[in-house]
């Protein structure tokens, strides 16, 4: 087990790399070997070839098993026999479980009360009989102080889901099994939220081929390396969009960014609607599901810049995604896309004012939702309209209609708060 890193970035890196490859042999019993395979529709779509790392097949569906095991598997029978504790939100939970079962480890697993019953029965369905699932507080800092208390009270060993060198070690092992199937790889896109991921492979590359551009991608809505890059150390953020559950972080482990922060090419951000719409686009495409963590490093590739005929490696990181988000998700897409617009219509109060707004659509154009209230002792009422539009071209054309048709109209997709009461 790592307790410390010293020397230089490059020993750092190389120290990693050893141990990465000792973790790849510690889990192979336990841990699907995921393809890592040439994608004929993105490859097209992009001039390049890319190969994607499918961790969404691992057996809990994302590659979070491969840090937990290593980590717990070279536990000492003291420390075993004491139990373990971990908190999360899914991912890390699910392969936590796993763990604990595959080694005979009691475990107990804290996470928030608000969490879906699907990913509670999925943790259970792991660890089995020897995981407890507690639900505390209603948010994943919450489950992380209960957790921590817990350890503290029955002197239990606390498995980090990013923050530990063992953890980093077994994530890493993504990038032998890649470096193994597809050699001289240009770039290679890796998810970041806590960082475990992206520092395991990013010291596996920079030690076996140091000439891959590592790119880091993470959800505009909670850009912790982005901002612990700018400012020079881990850097907490006051606040987080956590639609990108899996990578959404207030603050990545400083264990983490101090071995990332030189091994990385460049850092992007992809906003949470890009996102739902490549979440759509693979599956509609390509009949894979991703989360949106999943989804991330894919959404990035537009971004790089002469990769026409370049060999780019994306890790797909996960495939939890809640059937219970596709409403959601499909809102966030189409409004990215400039295909769903919400509007505020001042109606006059008479007949035939609604046929004139109708009159004013284009014959593509759907109505997704209509909300009016006739009122009383006034000329007008307003009505809050959803249009779905067959192509993002046709909105100016829509305006140009309310113009000549006298419809007065206020346009409200920038209204933060109009998303929430919709969707």
């Amino acid at each position: 087990m790592i307790d410390s890193l010293e020397g230089t970035q490059h020993n750092k890196w190389k120290e990693i790399s050893a141990e990465v490859e000792k973790a790849s042999n510690r889990i192979k019993e336990v841990v699907f070997k995921t393809a890592f395979e040439k994608n004929a529709y993105l490859s097209d779509r992009f001039k390049a070839n890319i190969y994607l790392k499918r961790e969404d097949q691992q057996v809990v569906r994302s590659f979070k098993i491969r840090g937990a095991y290593n980590k717990m598997s070279q536990l000492s029978l003291e420390e075993r026999k004491r139990g373990v504790v971990c908190s999360s939100a899914g991912n890390h939970a699910q392969g936590f479980a796993l763990a604990c079962q595959k080694l005979g480890i009691s475990g107990i697993i804290y996470m928030p009360t608000p969490t879906p019953t699907q990913k509670i029965n999925k943790v259970k369905k792991f660890g089995q009989e020897f995981i407890e699932v507690r639900l505390v507080g209603d948010t994943y800092d919450d489950a992380y102080a209960k957790a921590h208390e817990e350890c503290i009270m029955r002197n239990a060993v606390f498995i980090h889901p990013f923050n530990d060198y063992d953890v980093i070690a077994g994530q890493g092992t993504v990038a032998v099994e890649m470096l193994a199937e597809q050699k001289n790889l240009d770039y290679v896109l890796i998810a970041v939220g806590g960082g475990g991921l992206l520092s395991g492979v990013s010291s596996y590359f920079k030690t076996n081929s140091p000439q891959t551009k590592i790119i880091a991608v993470e959800a505009k809505g909670a850009p912790s390396f982005h901002t612990s890059l700018k400012k020079g150390h881990a850097t907490s953020l006051s606040s987080i969009d956590t639609f990108a559950d899996g990578i959404a972080v207030k603050q990545m482990g400083d264990l983490c960014f101090e071995l990332c922060r030189d091994a990385v090419s460049d850092s992007l951000l992809v906003s949470e609607g890009k996102i739902c719409s490549t979440i759509l686009d693979l599956y509609n495409e390509e009949a894979i599901v991703v989360e949106p963590a999943g989804a991330v490093s894919v959404a990035a590739l537009e971004q790089l810049d002469d990769i026409e005929g370049k060999k780019i490696g994306v890790v797909i990181c996960g495939g939890n995604n809640d059937i219970n988000r596709t409403q959601e998700i499909k809102e966030r897409a189409l409004l990215f896309e400039g295909k769903k617009h919400y509007f505020l219509i001042r109606f006059p109060q008479r007949a035939g004012a609604l046929r004139e707004f109708l009159e004013s659509l284009g014959p593509n154009d759907d109505i997704t939702h209509f909300e009016y209230t006739k009122k009383t002792n006034r000329t007008s009422g307003p009505a809050l309209v959803g249009l779905e539009l067959n192509d993002a071209k046709d909105f100016d054309d829509l305006i140009k209609r309310f113009a000549q048709n006298g419809i007065n109209h206020q346009h409200l997709n920038n209204n933060p708060m109009l998303f929430e009461m919709l969707v």
